[in-house]
């Protein structure tokens, strides 16, 4: 005598496995978002820290020479930024400001902090900054 046991299917349906993907698509929408600020705040305190340390290069090429702009004997080079941001210097003998510009079509070429300002009194700006942020939180203060 043989018993035929009912075959059971093994495997995820249609149904179910069209509720995982919308599931996973819900989740990614929130979180992506949330990435994109992370990894544009980080580019952000990059260009700060490359800022503050091309101004601290100009202070001692000032304690060097007595000028913020190069003589014959000392040369300061300045950086040209990163993959995110072009870095240029305006530089006299009494002062000195650089200014990060974003590059068009790069991550943060619609950032809301826009562009960085620092002089050689320290001043910080962005004169192009959206309404709904601060200097002092674009600058990470």
């Amino acid at each position: 005598m043989r018993l035929f046991l009912p075959v059971r299917n093994k495997g995820f349906t249609l149904i179910e496995l069209l509720i995982v993907v919308a599931v996973i698509g819900i989740l990614a929408s929130i979180a992506y978002p949330g990435y994109t600020e992370h990894i544009k705040k980080a580019q952000r305190t990059e260009i700060v820290g490359l800022l503050a340390e091309t101004a601290q290069k100009l202070e001692r090429h000032y304690s060097r020479s007595g000028q913020y702009s190069d003589t014959q004997t000392v040369v300061t080079p300045v950086p040209a930024g990163n993959d995110y941001y072009s870095l240029s210097a305006t530089r006299d003998e009494q002062d000195f400001t650089l200014t990060a510009v974003r590059k068009t079509g790069a991550l943060m070429a619609g950032d809301k902090c826009g562009d960085f300002v620092l002089t050689h009194t320290g001043a910080r700006s962005n004169p192009d900054i959206s309404t709904d942020v601060t200097v002092q939180s674009c600058w990470g203060r």
